[in-house]
């Protein structure tokens, strides 16, 4: 028999699709993800930098949670995760940088320092306690107050990607 291309073509995209559904030794899916763990926990982040918003630790806490979810196949766990993230707002500054004639800076920066401890249960060799830091900068012509959440955001958009990347995508 005489069968067209595109349906062979079809009948081998379709094969290696169900053959790499059907792999259960190692969890990777097109984001990177390469663990065999199921399950994550993510201990609630403090702010011990001393400055910055109330809730940054929280909403830190948060938007970690919503990036695995969204982003791998893992589970948030309530406690004990296969994976388990701990740790802590480090640094919460603003530095005037690129100074200009008149003695004042052209800009300043936002960055923030964030204090991760990392448990993979399923493999030690893994597990690691590292600091994770990202900054934005901004015109000295506007206030912390009128860029201040834009600027977390960027900041912390860079830094979840870090730790994701250090924790399961093996970057």
């Amino acid at each position: 028999m005489n069968y067209p291309k595109h349906l062979l073509l079809l009948v081998c995209y379709l094969g290696i699709l169900l053959g790499l559904t059907q792999c259960k030794f190692v969890r990777y899916s097109l984001t990177g993800v390469n663990t065999e763990a199921t399950t994550i926990f993510v201990a609630n982040f403090q702010n011990r930098a001393g400055n910055g918003p109330p809730n940054l630790g929280q909403d830190f806490t948060e938007r970690l949670k919503e990036y695995y979810q969204r982003n791998s196949p893992l589970a948030i766990a309530d406690a004990d995760g296969e994976l388990i993230i701990e740790g802590h707002i480090k640094t919460y500054q603003v530095l005037p940088i690129a100074p200009s004639g008149d003695s004042q800076a052209a800009q300043n920066r936002l960055s923030i320092s964030v204090e991760v401890d990392f448990v993979n249960t399923l493999d030690d060799e893994k597990n690691f306690k590292q600091s994770f830091s990202f900054y934005s900068d901004f015109p000295q012509e506007q206030t912390l107050d009128q860029v201040e959440n834009a600027k977390i955001d960027e900041i912390f958009e860079q830094v979840i990607l870090d730790i994701f990347n250090k924790t399961v995508a093996d970057w």
